[in-house]
C-alpha cells in the first residue's frame, strides 16, 4: 500500500485552484473581450468570406483593356461587392466619372466593346442595383460640383454629391426638403431608389426634383421634369439606373428651420391615429420618425416617436454643422443588442431613459430659454448622420435592411404579423423604424394609392450559407405577410423573392420592363436586378 505525502495532496489542490483562478479569468475577459470587439473601428471595407466558391471570380481577375480613349480607371477587373457584403461580382472594371463627357466615353467605349454598363454611388443597394457581372462600373462619385440659386431656393446638384456634401454647403441658410434619414448616400442613388426620410411632409426625393439631365445608351442628353418629358421622368425616378445615368438635378431646398426636437413614449397601436390626428394636422411638425423597441418585454410593442416642430428663430445662432461624436460608445450600446435578451433589455434603456439626457442642444440657450427650456436644434442637424457607428469590425455578421409599406388602416396588423415572423425565425433585430410615405405617380411605386407607412427593418445576418438561407426564408415570409395586408416591399434590397412576389407586390413592372427595351433597345444599362427579374 502507498502512503502519499501532504506535498502531493497540496499540489493537487494549487492546480485545481489555478485552473479554477484561469477559468474565472477567461470568464471575467470574455465580456471585456466582446466589448472591445464591439467597439472597434473597422480597419476598412469589410470582406465576408465567399458562401459557396465562384468560378466565374477568375476570369475578370486580369484583363486585357481595349483602347478606352481617356477613361480613368479606378480598377480593371476584379470584384465589387455591396453595403451588404454578401454579394461580391466579377466585373470588367471601375470608371471614374468627373464630367459628363467621361460618361459618354465611357458608353462608347462598352458600346464598341460589348459590355454592359451600371452606374454606382456609396453601393447600398443590397440587391445588385450598382453592379452586373462582367459589366463596365461608372463610379459616379467624384461628379459632384453644386451651385445654388437663393432666390428660387433651387440646387443644381451633380448626381456623384452625397447628401452630407449638399448640407454642408446648404447650411446655415438653407436645407433639403427630401433625403433619406441619414447623409452617406448619392444624389443620383437615392433619385434611382426615390428614397425617403424623416419629412413626413415633403414625402420622397422624387417629389422634390423641379428637372434633371439624363445621358440615354446613345450619348444624347434629355432634360426631364413632370412637364418635359414626364414618361422618362417617372421611369428614371425610381427606376434603378436602367434607363440612363443621371448627370445633374434641380432640387427644392428649404430654409434651414429651428426646431423643437421632442419624444414621446406610445403604445404602436396609437401610432396612425396619434399621427392623423395631432401631427398631420399641425403644420409646424417638420421631421418625424418612430423607433419600435427590439426589447423583449415590449417587442415592437412600444415605439419612442421623435419630433421636431418649427419655433420662431429671431435672434436664434445656428452653429456650424459636426460630425458624429462617441462613435465607439455609439458603435458599443448598438453592437451589444447582437447578444440578445438582456443586451436587448439595456439597449431600450438606453434610448428610453438615457438618450433624452444626452442629446445635443445646438441652437444657443438663451433662445432655448425662450422657449422654456426646450432643446434646439436646426433642420439640419438631425439629418446630418453618417452613421460611422454602424460600421464594425465584426466579419461574421452583416446587416441587412428591409423596408415594408403598409396602409395607415393595416400597420397594426402588419406589425403584430411582423412580430410573430421574427420570432419564429429567431432574427436578431437591431432597429426597426417608422416613417410615413406619400403617394406616389412613378412607374414603380411603393405607394401608387394612398399614403403609406413605412416599416423599416436592420436585422442581423450571419455571413454564412446557412445564415444567408434563413434570411431568404424569413425574407419571403414578410413580403407575403405585407402584401396579405395590402401593402408593398421596397426593391433595393436584397433579391430574396420570387418573380410572383415581385409581379404580385408591382403588377406594373411588366410594363416598366418593357418600357426599359424602349428607350434602351440594346439594353445597354443592366443591374443584377434586371438580370434576374427583366423577362419576367
Amino acid at each position: 500500500m502507498t502512503i502519499e505525502t501532504g506535498a502531493r495532496p497540496a499540489r493537487r489542490r494549487s492546480r485545481r485552484l489555478l485552473a479554477a483562478a484561469l477559468v474565472a479569468i477567461a470568464v471575467l475577459l470574455y465580456p471585456v473581450r466582446k466589448m472591445v470587439q464591439f467597439a472597434a473601428d473597422p480597419a476598412g471595407p469589410k470582406d465576408c468570406p465567399p458562401r459557396e466558391p465562384n468560378p466565374a471570380a477568375g476570369k475578370t481577375a486580369t484583363i486585357q483593356i481595349p483602347d478606352s480613349g481617356n477613361l480613368r480607371w479606378a480598377q480593371q477587373g476584379g470584384t465589387i461587392n455591396d453595403a451588404s457584403c454578401l454579394n461580391r461580382t466579377p466585373i470588367h472594371g471601375i470608371v471614374e466619372i468627373r464630367t459628363v463627357e467621361d460618361v459618354r466615353t465611357a458608353l462608347r467605349f462598352a458600346a464598341a466593346n460589348g459590355l454592359k454598363v451600371v452606374a454606382a454611388g456609396v453601393k447600398h443597394s443590397m440587391g445588385g442595383q450598382a453592379f452586373a457581372r462582367g459589366a463596365l462600373v461608372l463610379d459616379m462619385r467624384p461628379l459632384k460640383r453644386m451651385t445654388l440659386d437663393d432666390a428660387q431656393q433651387v440646387l443644381r446638384v451633380e448626381s456623384g454629391a452625397t447628401w452630407h456634401d449638399i448640407q454642408n454647403h446648404l447650411h446655415p441658410k438653407f436645407a433639403v426638403k427630401a433625403m433619406q434619414s441619414t447623409d452617406i448616400f448619392t444624389v443620383g442613388g437615392s433619385i434611382s431608389v426615390n428614397a425617403h426620410g424623416m419629412d413626413h411632409r415633403a414625402g420622397s426625393v422624387g417629389r422634390t426634383i423641379r428637372s434633371m439631365r439624363v445621358m440615354l445608351a446613345d450619348g444624347s442628353v434629355r432634360t426631364v421634369s413632370r412637364t418635359e418629358d414626364p414618361d422618362l421622368f417617372t421611369l428614371v425616378v425610381g427606376g434603378y439606373g436602367l434607363f440612363g445615368i443621371i448627370l445633374d438635378v434641380d432640387l427644392e431646398v428649404t430654409p434651414n428651420a429651428v426646431y423643437q426636437s421632442a419624444r414621446r413614449l406610445i403604445d404602436y397601436r396609437a401610432f396612425s391615429d396619434v399621427y392623423a390626428q395631432d401631427i398631420r394636422p399641425d403644420a409646424t411638425y417638420g421631421l418625424l420618425y418612430g423607433h419600435l423597441s427590439t426589447a423583449p418585454q415590449s417587442f415592437l410593442r412600444e415605439m419612442i416617436l421623435y419630433t421636431y416642430r418649427e419655433v420662431p428663430a429671431a435672434g436664434a445662432t445656428i452653429v456650424p454643422l459636426g460630425d458624429v461624436t462617441q462613435v465607439k460608445l455609439k458603435r458599443l450600446v448598438f453592437n451589444i443588442a447582437r447578444l440578445g435578451g438582456l443586451a436587448m433589455r439595456f439597449r431600450w434603456f438606453v434610448e428610453k431613459h438615457l438618450e433624452p439626457r444626452l442629446q445635443t442642444c445646438t441652437v444657443s440657450r438663451n433662445q432655448a430659454l425662450g422657449e422654456g427650456e426646450a432643446c434646439l436644434v436646426s433642420r439640419n442637424e438631425p439629418m446630418h448622420d453618417s452613421v460611422p457607428y454602424l460600421l464594425n469590425a465584426l466579419p461574421a455578421y452583416t446587416d441587412i435592411l428591409h423596408e415594408y409599406f403598409v396602409p395607415r388602416s393595416q400597420f397594426v396588423s402588419f406589425v403584430d404579423g411582423l412580430r410573430q415572423a421574427l420570432l419564429a425565425n429567431e432574427a436578431n433585430l437591431l432597429n426597426a423604424s417608422v416613417r410615413i410615405v406619400h403617394r406616389e405617380e412613378m412607374a414603380l411605386s411603393y405607394a401608387p394609392a394612398d399614403d403609406m407607412i413605412a416599416v423599416v427593418l436592420y436585422v442581423s445576418q450571419a455571413t454564412t450559407r446557412s445564415g444567408n438561407d434563413q434570411m431568404a426564408r424569413l425574407t419571403g415570409q414578410l413580403i407575403d405577410l405585407c402584401a396579405a395586408n395590402g401593402g408593398r416591399f421596397f426593391l433595393p434590397y436584397q433579391l430574396h423573392y420570387t418573380a410572383d412576389q415581385l409581379t404580385r407586390s408591382y403588377p406594373e413592372v411588366r410594363a416598366f420592363f418593357e418600357a426599359k427595351r424602349r428607350y434602351d433597345p440594346t439594353e445597354l444599362f443592366v443591374n443584377t436586378f434586371y438580370e434576374r427579374f427583366g423577362r419576367i
